[in-house]
């Protein structure tokens, strides 16, 4: 497939793209490999920076190349699926022992290229996900958040606004991976450190306080710097959406929690001290309760529409899924203006949802960042308008095969 350049209208009076927001370089994927992953047992496909608009009917293998794109960022993939689960299933075959999943990729950067892999580690009884880049075993899975930013938005997530709270923080969280890398490093270590004190004060010999004094300690620092890069986050979408209001309705963000309001009044290295106090005098109320009631853990996202001063989770539904892309679409801009390159977009079934206007608002965004965004569909028609600015590939069966250049008009 050629590049083809886009000759699509300007859409800065309709978007959420600001004008004085320049457009950063494109970081795409060039290359998608899958080897015994979900419906695939081996498949590859090469595309160019342009949208890559897949279609076929339900249950082809649409969602599941997304997934597999979404694994070449840190965590658990857009739909936070056990690493076992991944593995092609096979009749009989017991999760974690048939044929280990693989995606590998070849990613084209402002600087040049990388060769990107990740898969279960076959020979690792407790199911481990292996990283390489450029040939390397990577520390962990983290050093991805280095190299690309993925965002997404799925079906599932068409409840983010009135699901829990825990939800809405890995939401805001993989958007803050985009802006600060070092922040899907800080969650795990934190995750981690809270695990470790809620096994020490659930064990029958009461642990040495001057061992839970350090780990406290440790909680507080990654804690304190948890929540100050989810509010420099915040900031900096919020700013972006107040440039313009758009097709799309303006979300106004927010993040609520102790340690996030200790912030507002008073410098990090003191909220660092009052969270490590607070984590000290409800050890009683952690043991029974199996776990922690301070901390950035206990926080959420709020969100509201701008236009009506409404909390997100009493707008329509419609009115929801409009503030999801507009958050999304915000955070390609400011990613782009801040980091100087663009995201990887993955929409599934997203443009079917929207009405015409909001659609056609949609491509007009995604052109004009110049993001490689991959969109999903039942029907090409949905995609017309993009024209030779896409290219687009059919999903039959687990098998892709791009389609001939015109056939979406």
């Amino acid at each position: 497939m050629s590049i083809v350049r886009s000759s699509a209208r300007s859409a800065d009076d309709l978007t959420l793209v600001p004008r004085a927001h320049p457009r950063g370089a494109a970081t795409c994927v060039a290359r998608i490999s899958l080897t015994e992953f979900r419906c695939y047992r081996s498949a590859v496909l090469d595309i160019d920076p342009r949208p890559v608009v897949l279609t076929g009917p339900n249950g082809a293998g649409k969602t599941n190349l997304l997934e597999a794109i979404s694994m070449l960022a840190p965590g658990r993939g857009l739909r936070r699926a056990r690493l076992d689960e991944l593995d092609r299933w096979m009749p009989g075959q017991t999760p974690g022992r048939g044929p280990a999943w693989a995606v590998a990729a070849r990613i084209l950067v402002p600087a040049g290229s990388h060769d990107v892999g990740t898969g279960r580690d076959p020979t690792d009884e407790t199911v481990r996900r292996v990283v390489r880049i450029d040939g390397r075993a990577a520390r962990g899975q983290t050093a991805l958040a280095g190299l690309l930013t993925v965002l997404w938005l799925t079906p599932a997530m068409d409840r983010l606004f009135n699901d829990r709270a825990g939800e809405r923080r890995r939401f805001l969280d993989r958007l803050v991976y985009g802006l600060d890398p070092e922040h899907a490093e800080r969650v795990s270590a934190y995750d981690h450190a809270l695990r470790e004190r809620a096994h020490l004060l659930r064990a029958e010999r009461a642990p040495d306080p001057a061992w839970l004094d350090v780990l406290e300690a440790k909680m507080a620092e990654g804690g304190v710097a948890i929540a100050a890069a989810r509010r420099i986050l915040v900031q900096r979408l919020n700013a972006v959406m107040e440039d313009g209001p758009g097709i799309f309705p303006r979300a106004r963000l927010g993040v609520s929690g102790a340690t996030d309001e200790w912030l507002d009044t008073m410098p990090a290295l003191a909220a660092e001290e009052k969270l490590a106090a607070a984590l000290g005098t409800s050890r009683g109320h952690d043991r029974e309760a199996g776990g922690a009631l301070h901390g950035p853990h206990r926080a959420d996202l709020s969100v509201v529409h701008a236009g009506k001063g409404l909390p997100a989770r009493e707008a329509s539904t419609g009115e929801q899924k409009a503030l999801l892309v507009a958050i999304v679409l915000a955070q390609a801009a400011m990613l782009s203006q801040v980091r100087g390159r663009t995201p990887i977009l993955l929409l599934d079934e997203v443009a079917a949802h929207l009405d015409a206007r909001r659609r056609e608002a949609l491509f007009d965004v995604l052109l004009a960042l110049g993001a490689q965004c991959w969109l999903a569909g039942t029907d090409e028609a949905t995609f017309a308008e993009l024209g030779s600015a896409a290219q687009f590939v059919r999903v039959r069966d687990a098998m892709l095969a791009p389609a001939p250049e015109g056939t979406s008009r």
